[in-house]
């Protein structure tokens, strides 16, 4: 998919993305309007059942207070006897004590009358004893009492005799809250979070694949190039020693002979480290598990880049100063992921530089870093540098090649030995690239 194919595929997710926020957004406000209408609506009308209700219960308590006083032949007038405490909870003033099944029958008969339709509780304050004496708990749905577990009836702030009545099982309409109104806003605000997450999780993984392929076409680029110029040479040189007449100048068939045998070795690396990627890959590398002395594979190492070394006027520098220098682990491997670091060194360190492999110990483990003078890492390519394919640009430096594997390898061997890489680097200044391997068990120095 090309970049202008990417480009439009964002442009149109992402307006459909804000389309679908700002369509939230709009329904929401509107739900919200329409809610907050009915809401209000509903508030009144509730508002306005339970102001009847209360006014009933007054009325009735009102009626059993004249009944009260004209049983007891009581001439006294209690005005405005009844009040109401709480939403549910009434009490009513009178001049003496009474009996709670009196009471009762006279609660009973006025509530049915007046279509009081409610379980209540009741019960009766003794000023003489200072006590409430609990009545019963009474439900108009049946014939008798309720026998559900009652809750005492509290006493009141009043002087006097009094009785109180309580409803328990009704609630003030202006403290409940409706359960359905929070889900008119969380529902489509998790939506709308999930269809923001899924994009935000698309547009990264287009724009890691963008980047993979990308990385991937210039590692096919590179391998072609690595591997034609060795091809080409080879091919030259074989056409000059098939001459017949090159027999007659030993030197000359020698040295197209050496040229042959250095290109073949130059297409034997590359095909092998084409190799080692698709074996890590695939997860099927088997590593030997042998002591392995590490100075040992320093030195061959260097000894390794002699040539390359005369040719770049560069210096190899030894520092082999750990006690500790024995790992557990695959020695060809670990040299393997050793060269890739000297040959990163080489090739981006300027000519009669100074490479310098350094090893030292800390908790448990060897540390061996390969530190060079060259031109840096920027520090937004350091955390994509042991990624595979990835190459750094060099700028003016063309003559730097390379697939994009070495680090990648070096980092998967590493890990494979249960060890780790890291780097320190400033453009400009140098790099140093640092592997750190546990100790094996024999630790003598070498």
């Amino acid at each position: 998919m090309g970049r202008k194919a990417i480009g439009t595929l964002l442009l149109l997710a992402t307006l459909s993305v804000f389309g679908v926020v700002i369509t939230q957004l709009l329904w929401l406000q509107q739900a919200r309007r329409t809610h907050k209408d009915q809401l209000a609506l509903n508030r009144e009308q509730a508002l306005q059942l339970e102001k009847q209700f209360n006014d009933r219960v007054v009325i009735a308590l009102t009626d059993v207070t004249e009944q009260i006083l004209s049983i007891t032949k009581d001439p006294s007038d209690l005005y405005d006897a009844v009040k109401q405490e709480r939403p549910n909870y009434f009490a009513v003033t009178i001049n003496d004590t009474l009996h709670p099944y009196l009471l009762e029958a006279l609660l009973r008969k006025e509530f049915s009358r007046r279509n009081i339709l409610e379980d209540f509780e009741y019960g009766i304050y003794d000023c003489f004893t200072d006590s409430v004496v609990y009545g019963n708990y009474v439900s108009l749905d049946t014939a008798g009492t309720d026998t559900v577990p009652h809750t005492k009836l509290q006493k009141l702030d009043k002087d006097g005799h009094y009785f109180g009545v309580y409803f328990p099982k009704r609630q003030s309409s202006l403290w409940e809250e409706t359960a359905a109104s929070s889900w008119t806003w969380i529902f489509p605000a998790v939506v709308t979070l999930i269809v923001f997450s899924f994009f935000a999780y698309s547009v990264w993984v287009i724009l890691r694949q963008k980047r993979l392929s990308e990385m991937k076409n210039d590692f096919i680029g590179n391998m072609t190039h690595e591997l034609k110029t060795p091809i080409s040479t080879i091919a030259l040189s074989s056409e000059v020693i098939s001459d017949p007449g090159i027999i007659r100048e030993p030197e000359r068939l020698k040295a197209y002979a050496d040229i042959i045998r250095t290109e073949n070795e130059r297409l034997r690396v590359q095909v092998e480290r084409v190799l080692q990627l698709s074996t890590l890959d695939k997860g099927e590398l088997e590593l030997t598990h042998e002591p392995v002395h590490m100075h040992a594979v320093i030195r061959e190492v260097g000894d390794h880049f002699l040539l390359p070394l005369q040719e770049r006027h560069a210096v190899l520098q030894l520092d082999l100063d750990a006690p500790q220098e024995m790992v557990t682990g695959d020695r060809v491997h670990l040299t393997n992921a050793l060269t890739n670091l000297v040959d990163n060194a080489l090739k981006y360190g300027p000519d009669g530089g100074t490479i310098t492999i350094r090893t030292f110990n800390t908790e448990g483990l060897l540390n061996v870093a390969v530190s060079d003078r060259g031109i840096g890492i920027a520090r937004e390519d350091v955390k994509h540098i042991f990624e595979r394919f990835y190459r750094v640009h060099t700028g003016n430096r063309h003559d730097v090649k390379g697939f994009g594997l070495g680090l990648h390898y070096v980092r998967q061997i590493t890990t494979a030995h249960g060890g780790r890489v890291e780097v320190q680097s400033e453009p400009g200044q140098g790099s140093t690239f640092t592997l750190s391997l546990p100790i094996g068990k024999n630790t003598q120095r070498k």
